[in-house]
């Protein structure tokens, strides 16, 4: 049996539990190998150490970072804190441009945002590596702890022999949304597509699915190709 596949969200906080009154307990998702392979841009899991952690053995906490190269301050604003700039500050690592830190009174399904100083003023922003993300028209970040298990590993073995390179494939390429509806017009989820979705290119004859953008967008109809979350699909079919 192969070894499980690696996925967004995998790697754990090395973090120690909070202590009195809710101090932050101390962990760093952000190495010095993280920086050194960021700054050579040969970082592949920047979702692994950027983006908003929550830390499984210190409930309540999460770790934040983000690449804000010409900010002068970086804080997380979200539900637990009012909203209000300051009150949970990031700090920054090294001459990475990253702002990382520990903030409290979060959990699963907290609505976040960076606050970011810079010369041109004060902004708030989404996490461009969030898992998650409010529906649009709202635009924060969500957190959430992507901890499905997959049990996929003899499909994955054998997936090679069920179609070699060299055959004919017939992709199918659709757009969720507009695929099939529910009642009165309503979105169906990604469950509630997945069956009728295979079962219909199955008898079709097509060998393959090409999804149009699932990553989230704000824009509707621009059919998911104005990404704004590429880690985050989009949460008008459902969660991650």
């Amino acid at each position: 049996m192969s070894a499980p596949r690696s996925r967004p969200g995998a790697r754990q906080a090395e973090d120690r539990p909070a202590g009195r009154e809710g101090t932050p307990p101390r962990a760093e998702l952000v190495s010095e190998l993280d920086r050194y392979l960021f700054n050579e841009g040969r970082h592949y899991r920047l979702y692994d150490c950027l983006g908003g952690h929550l830390l499984p053995s210190s409930p309540g906490f999460a770790h934040f970072a983000i690449w804000a190269p010409a900010a002068s301050a970086v804080s997380v604003v979200h539900d637990g804190n009012g909203w209000q700039a300051g009150v949970d500050p990031l700090e920054p690592q090294g001459s990475s441009g990253i702002w990382s830190g520990v903030v409290g009174a979060v959990g699963e399904g907290t609505r976040y945002k960076y606050a970011i100083d810079s010369p041109a003023g004060r902004r708030e922003k989404a996490d461009p590596l969030a898992f998650a993300s409010e529906e649009a028209p709202a635009t924060a970040s969500v957190l959430t702890q992507l901890d499905f298990a997959w049990h996929d590993e003899e499909w994955m073995s054998t997936r090679s022999e069920r179609q070699a390179g060299s055959e004919p494939i017939s992709a199918y390429e659709v757009h969720l949304g507009s695929w099939r509806h529910g009642p009165h017009g309503a979105l169906l989820t990604y469950e509630q597509m997945a069956g009728p979705l295979v079962d219909h290119v199955t008898r079709l004859g097509f060998t393959h699915v090409e999804l149009l953008p699932v990553m989230e967008h704000p824009f509707y109809g621009s059919w998911g190709y104005q990404t704004t979350g590429y880690f985050a699909p989009t949460s008008r079919y459902g969660t991650p």
